[in-house]
């Protein structure tokens, strides 16, 4: 019987990291409602226990039901049925088995029938479910969206509407549209307002919506007459029941094919207003996205312990020349490198995810009762840490996720090319991370901000106060080196900025800076990890030396690639 939580020590070890008591502490208000809920925890240890317990089932579920399910939902797909979604059997028998075991709307308060889970075993069972199959994993996580309903919903919504998540209801993200895709700004779909009946109606087209056809849909739409900005913009829920949405389309799509992703009609569609009108993008999807990019960073960080793993077993069973091809040099650093980027980015991912954890449990104590101010100020702290390392994630794990699938292949050969075995889709599916949810380049878009500011530097210099093991010494020296080497190259580039007079040149290097920042922090990550566990020394190791090599590339064409350079990359119109 196959677990895929408990034949991978590293989720228990990011489970208990030292942070988790603090978390915890909080999620559970001190652990006020053992006495209301049976099943609430007494303190950290029984919480612990719980979130190992259920993260088993889910390993369990995703070992024995959802992998051996993908490979024919990948054939079969999702179809249009008079207008309405109807899944593949392997995506439907995966969400019935979930939700049988009480796996929908885990993170939720248990007065809406949730688990109260903080954010960390959430995005590991995401993260387990990826790994077993990418595109239900865009079904599974999409009961984020039960996040933003608690988070910005009337109290009588959420009594309405969050329950049902525990019962099994699909949610989906009503965003994009034919001419609004990466600018939202653009939105056209029309909310009116009736005044007749006290009611909202929605008119209007929307595109690529993943899961579009689901019970619960999170709709942006224009609000305010005569506005063409993001300040028209309202957030509006609408629900299935209603039965004026048609499905007009389904994607054929290179991957995550059990995912459907929908063209959606409204008509005159009964929706209801959340949170504030004017407030849709600025606030409340800005809330979302941010939710759904650390769901992307759980989904790549899946494919790659997937992908890594059928590339070892197929190298350590594959002999040419007389040996294994996991004993031939070319072939084994591959492997290792896979390995340890895997290990980076699934660190990356859950101290991302501590910080959203920690903000986020502050902000909704502070919606019952004001926070102190030292409350305050730590919550403004983690919020901006998670506000940087959230598009860093993002921008890195669906880059290195895509490498990993694509060296995989390469390890399979021939045999990686034929749908015989299970890597060919996991590359198909890694492909859409770095596009949706925001595309690699916008997220170095919002990453630079992390450079700008400081914050990126300001985390790693508190990384370097960490106490380590002291045979890591050398590779402490080695970050702290690339460090000043990423300040000076900030103040190199800034000052090259300053006397343009505009940010050309800083948006060009943008990327080369972020992915600078991004090798020194996943570098110390791995070498804390091994101060608790010694496993991860030779991920550190062979990582520092990694991320040092591209530093210093990076370093190097910045240098000599000034702002009259730049010039040659500018696209000629051809008349």
């Amino acid at each position: 019987m196959a677990n895929f939580y408990t034949d991978n020590s590293d989720m228990k070890f990011h489970l208990t990291h030292p942070l988790m008591k603090k978390i915890i502490a909080l999620k559970e208000n001190n652990y006020t409602e053992k006495d209301m809920y049976d099943y609430a925890p007494v303190d950290y240890e029984d919480a612990i226990d719980s979130y190992d317990k259920v993260l088993e089932i889910v390993g369990d579920i995703c070992g024995n039901v959802i992998a051996p399910n993908a490979e024919s939902v990948d054939q079969e797909g999702p179809k249009i049925v008079n207008n309405r979604v109807v899944y593949a059997r392997g995506t439907q028998q995966n969400h019935d088995t979930l939700t049988q075991a009480g796996l929908i709307g885990m993170s939720l308060p248990r007065k809406y029938d949730g688990l109260n889970f903080s954010m960390v075993p959430y995005v590991m069972a995401a993260e387990l479910v990826s790994r077993a199959d990418a595109g239900f994993a865009n079904i599974w996580g999409l009961q984020d969206c039960a996040e933003t309903i608690h988070e910005f919903a009337s109290e009588e919504q959420k009594q309405k509407y969050l329950p049902r998540f525990n019962k099994g209801v699909t949610a989906a993200m009503g965003l994009t549209e034919p001419d609004a895709g990466s600018d939202l700004q653009a939105v056209q779909l029309r909310a009116t307002y009736n005044e007749s009946d006290k009611k909202w109606y929605l008119n209007g087209v929307k595109r690529f919506i993943t899961n579009g056809d689901a019970d619960i849909n999170l709709v942006l739409a224009r609000s305010e007459e005569g506005t063409g900005d993001g300040r028209g913009l309202s957030l509006f829920l609408y629900d299935k029941t209603s039965n004026a949405v048609i499905v007009r389309r389904l994607e054929n799509k290179m991957g995550i094919k059990g995912s459907p992703t929908c063209e959606l009609v409204f008509n005159n569609a009964p929706a209801e207003l959340i949170g504030d009108r004017k407030m849709g993008l600025i606030k409340y999807v800005m809330s979302l996205m941010n939710g759904a990019r650390l769901g992307v960073g759980a989904q790549s960080v899946g494919i790659a312990e997937a992908a890594y793993r059928e590339a070892l077993a197929y190298a350590e069973d594959r002999t040419q020349f007389g040996k294994t091809i996991n004993r031939f040099p070319a072939v084994y650093e591959m492997l290792t490198n896979m390995d340890a980027k895997t290990k980076a980015i699934r660190s990356l991912l859950y101290e991302t995810t501590r910080f959203v954890d920690v903000y986020k449990t502050f902000t909704h104590i502070s919606n019952e009762r004001k926070l102190e101010a030292e409350e305050r100020n730590e919550m403004k702290a983690y919020q901006k840490l998670a506000d940087v390392f959230t598009p860093l994630l993002k921008l890195v794990s669906s880059e290195y996720c895509n490498q990993i699938a694509y060296d995989s292949i390469q390890i399979h050969g021939g045999s990686g090319f034929m749908k015989d075995y299970p890597v060919e889709r996991m590359y198909r599916d890694a492909r859409i991370t770095s596009i949706y949810e925001g595309t690699s380049q916008l997220q170095v878009v919002a990453a630079i901000r992390g450079i700008i500011t400081g914050a990126y530097i300001t985390q790693i210099r508190e990384y370097e106060k960490t106490t380590i093991q002291p045979k890591n010494e050398p590779l402490k020296r080695k970050l702290i080196a690339m460090a000043n080497e990423l300040e000076a190259t900030i103040k190199y580039v800034e000052e090259i900025n300053s006397k343009a007079g505009d940010s050309e040149y800083l948006d060009f290097h943008a990327r080369r800076l972020v992915e600078m920042a991004g090798n020194i922090i996943m570098g110390w990550l791995l070498i804390i990890d091994s101060t608790r566990d010694e496993m991860f020394e030779k991920h550190a190791s062979v990582f520092v030396k990694m991320g040092a090599a591209q530093n210093k590339q990076h370093l190097e064409y910045i240098r000599n690639c000034n702002l009259d350079d730049i010039s040659m990359f500018k696209v000629v119109d051809v008349e």
